[in-house]
C-alpha cells in the first residue's frame, strides 16, 4: 500500500529533480520488497490443465507445398508457411492438421513416395526470400501416411524447398537445402539418401552461400537429375530487399544418379545477365520437353529445351510470368500433353502452345500470390493450388475449386482485443487484410459469421478505440466504423508522401492511462487526439544515423547499391500504464528509447544491442514506471537465439533474461500481467513460455498449442491471446491460477491440503440453439469458451477417500454438489457441441494434480430422466431432457473438500452485459422455474410410487394406478416442456405463462390426490 501512494504522489510531481528522486525511490523499493531470489516457481504440471482454443480466423495463409496421390484423386498434403502439415482427403473439403506435434510449423516441401504412397517426406522451412520468411530445423518422415513421424536430420540447412523421390525406390531421396537465409552456412546444395533419410550425403555444393532450391527427376530416367543453385542473401534492413550472387546461379545436371554434376543450360541467361532464381519442369508425356521460368536481370522469362535441358530457348518475356524470382517461379507441365503449361506468379497462367501465348487460369478475387502446382498424373482436370491464401483444389480442370476460407492458417502480425461483450480480436493477416474476430460466437461455436475485415491493410497494427468498440484503427493508416462499414484514410502524411519512412509493420497503439491519444510511428513517433484528424510529431528520428554494415552479409555486401546507408524506422511503443506522458520507443535497427513528457528523448539501448539487432517489441511495466522489458528478434543478422532485456532503473541498465527458453528460438514478443508483478509471457518462433519469477526463468505454456512463429501476446482480463504468423488466432481461458502461481508457487505436490485457486467472475451466458438448424460437424468453426464458471483445484498426492465441490449461496445452503465418485458426471461446457444436450460430462477427478471442473451456473437437472414420456421438444422434434435453471446473479461460495479438509473461495456470477433483464424479471423468472422443478421432483417421486404399487395391485386398485401413472406421466411431460420456456430467455415469465405454472400446479395436486387415496 505505501509503495502504491508513493507511485501516485511520484505521479503528480512536477519538478524534474523531485520526479528522478521518487522514481528510484519507488523502483528500490519494489525489489526489496521482493527480491529475484524470493520468486516461486511452479512446475508446469501445474498448468497442463490448461488448454488453447482456436478461435479462427477460418482463411487460409501463405502455403508453399502442396502435393497430391497419384491413384487417390482425392487426397492431398499441404505445407503450411509456420502451419504445419495438413491432409485432405476429400478434395479439399476439410483439412485437417497432421504434423502438430512436431517441433517446428514452417514447411517449404512434401513428398509422397510414388511407389509406396505411406511414405510422406517433409522438408522444413518455407524458402522463399522476403522479409517475413520462417525456417525449420531439417527433414521429417512418415510411414503411415502422416499419423507418426520422425526427424532425419540437415537439421543446420533451415530452409528445405524441394524435396525428391525415386520412382520406383522410396528410399532413394534428394533434397534440396536453400540454407540459412541470413548468413553463410556449410549444410547447403544437393543432398541424396540411399536408406530413406537415415544418413545423407552432400552431393551439389558450391560454398557456404549458395544453396539449392529444387531437384527433379528426368520423367525417363531415374540416373539423370537437374538442380537449381540459387546465392540469395537477405538483407537485415526490410527496406533495401535482397541480394544475389549471379555467378552461382543456374541449372546443374547429373547422369549418374546424383554422385557427379556440371552446369548446364545452353541458352539460359549468364551471371553477367544478372540470372536469379529458376523454376523447372520437365514432362511427362515427351521427357526430353522441359520448361524454365527465369528471373534475370536481362533476359528474363519463360524457357522452353527440347533436348533434355541441354540447350535452351525464349518462347515469352511477359514480366506477369517471369517477374518476382524471390518469390515465384514456379512451372508444371500436363503430364499428357507437353504443350499445355501453367505458371504461378502474382496470378496463375495457363498456355495451351507452349508457352507463346497465355491466358488467366486463375487470379483475384480468388487468390493471389501463387506458389505451387500438383497436377495429378493420371486425370490432369486434378489440380491442387497453393498461394498465400492456401491451397485450393480443382476436379474439372479449373471451372469450380475448394475454399480457402476453411483452412486457419491465417498469418498475423500484431493483435489486440476491445473492450466489447463478447471481446473481439483484432489482427492483420498477411496477403488478406485484416480480421475483427468474435472471442465468442452466439451460436455455440465461432463461425464464419462472427468475423469481419476491419478497414485495415494486410500488414501491422489494428488499435480499436477504447472509448468506443465500434471505431477501429489500422494499418498505414484507416478508420473503420463497425456500424456503417465506411473506411477512412487519416494517414499523417496523406498529403506529402515519402516524407517518412515505413515498413511493413508500423505500431500503432492507444494510451492506456488516456484513452483519447493514439501513438504512431514510422521514422518517428506521432500523437493525435483526435482520431486522426490532425497528427503531431513528438520525437526526433529515433533511428541509426551510421552504422557498420552487418557481417552477416558478408559477400553480399559489395551488391548493395546504398553500401549499407539504409535507415530504420520505429519498429514498437510502449506507452506506460501509469504516467500520460512516459513512452518507450525501440526500432528495428537496434535502439531503444524513452521520454517522460513525450518531448525530450534520452538513448537508453543496451551495450548488447548492435546495429539492426530488431527491437521486436517493448512492454512497459504495469506497475513500476522505471521497469520495462523488450523482445529482440536478430534473426536478421543470424543469429536464432533468443533475446529478452529487463530494466528496472529507467533504462540506466538492462539485464538479459532468456533462461529456458530454448537456444534456437527467436523471441517476438513480451508481456507483463497486468496485476501480478514478475509474472511475464513470451511468444517466439516455436512457442509461448511463462515467467514466474520476472523472466529470471522460462517454462513452456505451448500445451496444446501447434508449433508456430508466435507474433504477439495480448491479455484480455484473464485471457491470454496469442497471434501466430500460420495458424491463426488462439485464446488461453482464465489463466488466472498462473497468477497466484506467481505469488506462491503452490501446486498439488507442494501444499499440504486442498487448493481451490480463486474463481474469475462468471457471466450467464445464452447462444442460439432452439431457433436454427446448427452447422455440419464438416464447417469450419471455432471454439466458443467454456459456458460457466471455471473452477481450478488441486488434489495433493496421498489424498483419500472423496472429493467434492460445493456451490453454496449467501445462507450456506448447497445448490450445486460435484464429488469424484458421482454416479453421473457433471456437464462439461469446455466442449461444445452444436447442442447442449449432445454435451459429455467429464468428472471430478480425485487424483493428485491440477484439475479444472467448469459448473454451468445451473441448478441439477431436475429429475425427469425417472420418467418414459417424451420429453416435449422445443425445435425440430427433438426430445430434450431439462436442464436446471439458472443461478441468480450474485456472489456465491465455491467449497472444496478433500481429505477431510476444506478450503472454500467466492465466486461473483455476473449477468451477460448485453442483456436488458432487470433484477426484478429475473427474480420472477427463478421463482417461476424453482416452482417448476419442485413440482417435477414431486411428480417423479410419485410415479415411482404408482409404479411400484401398481406392480402389487389388482382389479380395480390396479386399474385406478394405472390411469394415475398416465396423469402423472402426462404431467411431467408438460412440466418439462414449461421448465424449457421459462428459462429459455432472460426475461420474466409471460402471462401464459405463469398461468401455466398455476395450473400444473393445481393439477399435479389432484393427481397426488388421487394417488394417496388409492394407497
Amino acid at each position: 500500500n505505501w509503495l502504491q501512494l508513493r507511485v501516485s504522489s511520484m505521479e503528480t510531481c512536477v519538478r524534474p529533480s523531485c520526479r528522478v528522486t521518487c522514481l528510484l525511490v519507488a523502483a528500490t523499493v519494489t525489489h526489496w520488497v521482493l527480491p529475484a531470489a524470493a520468486w516461486p516457481q511452479a512446475s508446469p504440471s501445474a498448468y497442463s490443465q490448461l488448454q488453447w482454443r482456436m478461435i479462427g480466423p477460418y482463411r487460409g495463409g501463405r502455403t508453399v507445398a502442396g502435393v497430391g496421390v497419384p491413384g487417390q484423386p482425392y487426397t492431398f498434403y499441404i505445407g503450411v508457411n509456420n502451419g504445419g502439415v495438413w491432409k485432405s482427403t476429400d478434395a479439399g473439403r476439410v483439412w485437417t492438421p497432421i504434423f502438430d506435434d512436431q517441433p517446428t510449423g514452417s514447411v517449404g516441401s512434401i513428398a509422397v513416395a510414388p511407389s509406396d504412397p505411406a511414405i510422406i517426406y517433409v522438408g522444413s522451412g518455407e524458402g522463399l526470400q522476403r522479409p517475413d520468411l520462417s525456417t525449420g530445423d531439417g527433414i521429417y518422415k512418415s510411414n503411415d501416411t502422416g499419423r507418426t513421424w520422425r526427424h532425419l536430420g540437415l537439421r543446420d540447412g533451415l530452409q528445405i524447398p524441394a524435396i525428391a523421390v525415386d520412382p520406383a525406390n522410396p528410399n532413394r531421396v534428394f533434397a534440396a537445402v536453400l540454407g540459412h537465409p541470413y548468413g553463410p552456412n556449410e549444410e547447403r546444395g544437393v543432398f541424396r539418401s540411399l536408406d530413406g533419410g537415415e544418413s545423407w550425403e552432400k552431393v551439389l555444393y558450391v560454398d557456404a552461400n549458395t544453396g539449392a532450391f529444387d531437384v527433379v527427376f528426368d520423367p525417363s530416367n531415374p540416373q539423370t537429375l537437374f538442380a537449381v543453385l540459387w546465392a540469395a542473401r537477405q538483407a537485415p534492413w526490410e527496406i533495401g530487399g535482397s541480394f544475389l550472387l549471379n555467378a552461382n546461379n543456374g541449372l546443374y545436371q547429373s547422369t549418374d544418379g546424383g554422385t557427379s554434376w556440371q552446369k548446364v543450360g545452353a541458352g539460359l541467361p549468364s551471371a553477367e545477365d544478372g540470372i536469379g532464381r529458376i523454376g523447372i519442369a520437365t514432362s511427362a508425356s515427351e521427357p526430353r520437353r522441359m520448361y524454365a521460368v527465369v528471373g534475370a536481370q536481362r533476359g528474363g522469362g519463360l524457357y522452353r529445351s527440347d533436348d533434355a535441358g541441354a540447350s535452351w530457348r525464349i518462347v515469352n518475356t511477359d514480366g506477369r510470368v517471369w517477374g518476382r524470382d524471390g518469390d515465384f517461379n514456379e512451372v508444371r507441365v500436363d503430364p499428357k500433353n507437353a504443350d499445355v503449361i501453367y505458371v504461378a506468379n502474382v496470378a496463375c497462367w495457363k498456355s495451351t502452345d507452349g508457352g507463346a501465348h497465355f491466358s488467366d487460369f486463375r487470379g483475384a478475387p480468388g487468390g493471389d500470390d501463387y506458389h505451387r502446382f500438383w497436377i495429378n498424373p493420371d486425370d490432369p482436370r486434378v489440380i491442387l493450388l497453393t498461394s498465400d491464401q492456401g491451397a485450393i483444389v480443382t476436379l474439372n480442370g479449373g471451372e469450380t475449386w475448394s475454399s480457402w476460407y476453411n483452412q486457419p492458417t491465417a498469418q498475423s502480425y500484431h493483435i489486440i482485443t476491445d473492450n466489447a461483450f463478447p471481446y473481439r480480436v483484432y489482427s492483420s493477416q498477411q496477403e488478406s487484410g485484416s480480421a475483427g474476430v468474435l472471442s465468442r460466437g452466439n451460436d455455440g461455436q465461432i463461425t464464419f459469421r462472427d468475423w469481419h475485415p476491419v478497414g485495415a491493410e494486410e500488414y501491422g497494427y489494428v488499435a480499436p478505440d477504447p472509448r468506443n468498440s465500434d471505431i477501429v484503427f489500422g494499418g498505414k493508416l484507416t478508420r473503420f466504423n463497425w456500424r456503417t462499414g465506411e473506411v477512412r484514410n487519416i494517414a499523417p502524411e496523406a498529403v506529402r508522401p515519402g516524407t517518412y519512412r515505413f515498413v511493413r509493420s508500423m505500431p500503432l497503439l492507444f494510451s492506456p492511462v488516456d484513452p483519447h491519444i493514439l501513438y504512431y510511428a514510422g521514422n518517428v513517433v506521432f500523437k493525435t487526439i483526435n482520431g486522426g484528424e490532425s497528427w503531431t510529431v513528438i520525437s526526433p528520428d529515433l533511428t541509426r544515423a551510421q552504422y557498420e554494415v552487418p557481417a552477416n552479409l558478408g559477400a553480399f555486401a559489395a551488391l548493395d547499391p546504398e553500401h549499407g546507408a539504409h535507415r530504420g524506422v520505429v519498429y514498437t511503443i510502449a506507452p506506460s500504464f501509469r504516467r500520460v506522458n512516459l513512452l518507450w520507443a525501440g526500432t528495428d535497427d537496434g535502439q531503444i528509447w524513452v521520454t517522460h513528457n513525450s518531448r525530450d528523448w534520452r538513448n537508453v539501448t543496451p551495450p548488447a544491442l548492435t546495429p539492426w539487432s530488431k527491437v521486436s517489441l517493448m512492454e512497459a511495466s504495469h506497475t513500476d514506471t522505471l521497469a520495462a522489458y523488450a523482445a529482440v528478434n536478430r534473426f536478421r543478422l543470424d543469429d536464432l537465439h533468443p533475446h529478452i532485456y529487463r530494466t528496472r532503473d529507467g533504462g540506466a541498465s538492462w539485464t538479459e533474461i532468456v533462461t529456458g527458453i530454448p537456444g534456437n528460438e527467436v523471441v517476438n514478443v513480451v508481456r507483463e500481467d497486468p496485476s501480478r508483478p514478475g509474472l511475464l509471457f513470451a511468444g517466439t518462433e516455436r512457442s509461448v513460455y511463462v515467467s514466474f519469477d520476472d523472466g529470471d526463468h522460462w517454462q513452456s505454456l505451448k500445451n496444446n498449442l501447434p508449433a508456430s512463429s508466435m507474433r504477439d501476446l495480448y491479455i484480455h482480463g484473464s485471457d491470454l491471446v496469442v497471434g501466430t504468423h500460420g495458424r491463426s488466432l488462439w485464446v488461453l481461458d482464465d489463466y488466472a491460477m498462473l497468477r497466484e502461481l506467481a505469488v506462491d508457487g503452490r501446486t498439488s505436490g507442494e501444499a499440504d491440503g486442498p487448493v481451490l485457486y480463486e474463481p474469475q467472475p462468471a457471466y450467464r451466458m445464452r447462444w442460439n440453439s432452439n431457433t436454427d438448424t446448427p452447422l455440419p460437424p464438416d464447417e469450419p468453426a471455432g471454439r466458443n469458451p467454456p459456458d460457466g464458471a471455471i473452477l481450478d483445484y488441486a488434489v495433493a498426492p496421498g489424498v483419500a477417500g472423496t472429493v467434492t465441490l460445493e456451490i453454496l449461496d449467501r445462507g450456506g445452503q448447497v445448490l450445486r454438489r460435484f464429488a469424484s465418485d458421482d454416479p453421473v458426471e457433471p456437464v462439461d461446457s469446455t466442449v461444445n457441441f452444436p447442442f447442449w444436450w449432445e454435451r459429455r460430462p467429464s468428472r471430478l477427478s480425485a487424483e493428485p494434480g491440477v484439475h479444472r471442473l467448469v459448473w454451468d451456473l445451473r441448478y441439477p437437472s431436475p429429475p425427469a430422466a425417472n420418467h418414459d414420456y417424451p420429453i416435449a421438444a422445443v425445435a425440430h422434434d427433438t426430445p430434450r431432457e431439462p436442464r436446471g435453471p439458472f443461478v441468480l446473479p450474485g456472489t456465491y461460495s465455491i467449497r472444496m473438500t478433500a481429505g477431510g479438509r476444506s478450503v472454500t473461495r467466492a465466486l461473483t456470477v455476473r449477468m451477460d452485459p448485453r442483456s436488458g433483464a432487470t433484477p426484478l424479471a429475473l427474480q420472477q423468472q427463478h421463482a417461476a422455474a424453482m416452482r417448476i422443478v419442485d413440482a417435477m421432483t414431486r411428480d417423479s417421486a410419485a410415479l415411482q410410487d404408482a409404479r411400484a404399487m401398481r406392480g402389487r395391485a389388482t382389479g380395480a386398485q390396479a386399474d385406478s394406478l394405472a390411469a394415475t401413472t398416465r396423469e402423472l406421466t402426462r404431467l411431467g411431460g408438460q412440466l418439462a416442456g414449461l421448465l424449457g420456456i421459462l428459462v429459455e430467455a432472460d426475461a420474466a415469465p409471460t402471462s401464459q405463462a405463469s398461468r401455466a405454472v398455476g395450473e400444473l400446479e393445481r393439477a399435479l395436486r389432484v393427481a397426488l390426490a388421487k394417488l394417496d387415496a388409492t394407497r
